[in-house]
């Protein structure tokens, strides 16, 4: 099943998608897919009303998408989590999961609008599984521990304004993370144990040509290992998301021309679906 929020920003109502492709209303359930919703064993319940045809069915086509969780407590970035990727940006693999962080209210729907800042020269996209937490984490034992801490999985675009991140930083890479719209999230949530979170393809396109094609399998540092090691020094919250990293074939990398207005991205991770964003000045 995918679990998707349907409308208006600030106005979306949460739905959740068969099988089969049928739509079923999940407002009988809950208000929204939020932390609190997620942690009261949210998906188990959403799971039981569907087997007992306790949901009634809603026509969404044609409404727009929002992130299919509401606006996260934090959004936690992994980078370099791809040796390739770490190779195309002039750095050695990391021997640690490298972290930083985007506002929550960079969270947009997966097919709105990207805004290029003011400013702006090196626009670029990434392509990462998104992980979503269900359950509070502190101080995991080990990472064996940390799958019943994970609600599921979606998409994630990391769009970085490289020289907000990499020359004017001060060393900081979240000034270049951090622009409005710079989180598409979706188009679903998929729940953790439908989905084999080490062995996804994952791929991206800039109007129509081929840029990142890779699977999770080349992840240096594992879903599972990045959820317990940063229960180690903070704790994560339900409903926080983790982007787990990019893999090879970003702007960064010099092979391909940085984003301008009119450009399309389209994103995608099997199993979970696809996203596409256009790109506008702010």
């Amino acid at each position: 099943m995918k679990i998707i929020r349907v409308g208006e920003p600030g106005l979306e109502r949460p739905v959740v998608v068969d099988d089969a492709g049928t739509s079923f209303d999940l407002t009988t359930l809950t208000a929204d897919i939020d932390g609190a919703f997620l942690a009261a064993d949210g998906i188990a319940t959403i799971r039981r009303a569907l087997a007992e045809g306790r949901l009634p069915t809603v026509d969404v086509s044609g409404l727009r998408q929002g992130a299919p969780v509401v606006r996260p407590h934090a959004v936690w970035c992994i980078g370099m989590n791809y040796a390739a990727h770490a190779a195309e940006s002039g750095a050695e693999p990391p021997t640690v999961p490298v972290l930083f962080f985007k506002t929550p209210n960079t969270v947009v729907g997966p097919y709105d609008d990207v805004l290029i800042p003011r400013g702006a020269e090196k626009t670029d996209w990434e392509v990462e599984l998104a992980v979503v937490i269900g359950r509070r984490a502190r101080y995991l034992d080990s990472p064996a521990d940390a799958a019943r801490h994970i609600a599921g999985y979606t998409i994630s675009n990391d769009v970085s304004e490289r020289a907000f991140q990499l020359e004017s930083s001060g060393g900081q890479w979240s000034k270049g993370k951090c622009a409005e719209t710079f989180n598409p999230l979706g188009p679903a949530l998929v729940p953790a144990d439908e989905l084999d979170a080490g062995n996804l393809r994952l791929w991206s396109r800039v109007n129509g040509e081929p840029r990142q094609d890779s699977s999770t399998a080349d992840l240096i540092f594992s879903v599972d290992y990045l959820v317990w090691h940063l229960s180690q020094v903070a704790v994560l919250e339900p409903g926080d998301i983790i982007n787990t990293g990019t893999p090879q074939g970003v702007a960064l990398s010099k092979r391909f021309p940085y984003l301008r207005p009119g450009d399309v991205v389209e994103l995608g991770i099997d199993g979970i679906g696809s996203q596409r964003q256009r790109l506008r000045p702010a």
